[in-house]
């Protein structure tokens, strides 16, 4: 089975009424759908990671001053991180989709030990603007659930829905 990936030319919605992992799940649904009648008769996946704080989401940071806001706000907290998974086959059409949320606490941070971590790491691409891949322990206190989540995908239950729904 070959593996690839391809962008999906979508606009990320950053607000929905449904809440949090509604919006995680339907940014996940409009990747997957914009890939899939490419990829016609292969599993597609889309899927979209966002951080909340209190009911509020933090999606990726304008730039490194947002970063290092939204750092600053979440050091000393748990905050959850919710994952929009959507596996698609376009034909013969099937469709899966699902949440994981994951429970991070972040270590108390000081505003030198945020800008040495901003030093070291891309944020702009991230939610809430850090890696979990590449902490390190600089921020992470502990995490409760998939911490395959919190990097991005929720490895673990993906592997899980295609044997489930897409093995021959």
């Amino acid at each position: 089975m070959e593996t690839f990936c391809l962008p999906a030319d979508v606009g990320e919605l950053t607000t929905l009424e449904d809440g949090p992992a509604a919006l995680a799940l339907v940014n996940a649904e409009l990747k997957a759908l914009a890939v899939a009648p490419q990829r016609r008769d292969e599993v597609v996946l889309g899927a979209d990671t966002i951080v909340v704080l209190g009911g509020e989401v933090f999606g990726k940071p304008r730039d490194y001053e947002h970063a290092a806001e939204m750092l600053g706000r979440l050091a000393g907290r748990t905050h959850e991180v919710i994952t929009g998974v959507c596996l698609v086959r376009w034909e013969p059409r099937l469709l899966v989709k699902f949440t994981e949320a994951t429970r991070v606490r972040f270590r108390p941070l000081g505003p030198d030990e945020i800008a040495a971590y901003l030093r070291t790491v891309h944020p702009l691409d991230k939610a809430g603007g850090y890696a979990a891949q590449e902490d390190e322990g600089r921020l992470i206190e502990c995490v409760e659930g998939s911490f395959t989540n919190v990097v991005g995908l929720p490895v673990e239950r993906v592997v899980r829905a295609l044997e489930r729904h897409f093995s021959n």
